[in-house]
């Protein structure tokens, strides 16, 4: 059975079988992760570990509520990410290098799957960055949880 719970300000999804207080999802990281440059940020802020810069894409409808590779079903509403390498649950920062939006995304799924991405990105986060239209961005990842 599972439930959604709020944590530090996060909605979790967490599982009540095992007896004890699992997190399995974070659906977001508030009501306005897409920021503008010189705004304030709603999502973590903690120092960030630049890991990559490179090509991003982004996946939606054709997948939304589906099954991710951690086991979770995807929703194109929320900021997830997918990315070959990072653990599940890893929290990054994603900036569009033309126009420094920027958004903080969880790794839910594996991926990209194209050679020359580097991450990609659910429609939520697509439309907060203003790179829908274009299908990609150059951005740079970085590690903030």
């Amino acid at each position: 059975m599972k439930r959604t719970a709020s944590c530090f300000g996060f909605r979790v999804q967490v599982g009540l079988s095992c007896g004890v207080l699992l997190a399995l999802a974070v659906s977001s990281f508030g009501d306005n992760p897409g920021v503008s440059p010189g705004a304030q940020s709603s999502g973590p802020t903690a120092a960030a570990t630049v890991i990559e810069t490179g090509m991003a894409s982004y996946y939606g409808a054709k997948y939304h509520g589906k099954l991710t590779a951690s086991g979770e079903v995807f929703n194109m509403n929320h900021f997830t990410a997918a990315h070959p390498r990072l653990a599940f649950g890893t929290r990054v920062k994603v900036t569009h290098l033309e126009n420094n939006r920027f958004v903080f995304v969880r790794v839910n799924d594996r991926g990209p799957f194209i050679k020359g991405r580097v991450i990609d990105l659910s429609q939520a986060a697509a439309t907060a960055l203003q790179m829908e239209k274009r299908g990609l961005a150059q951005v740079k990842v970085e590690v903030v949880e």
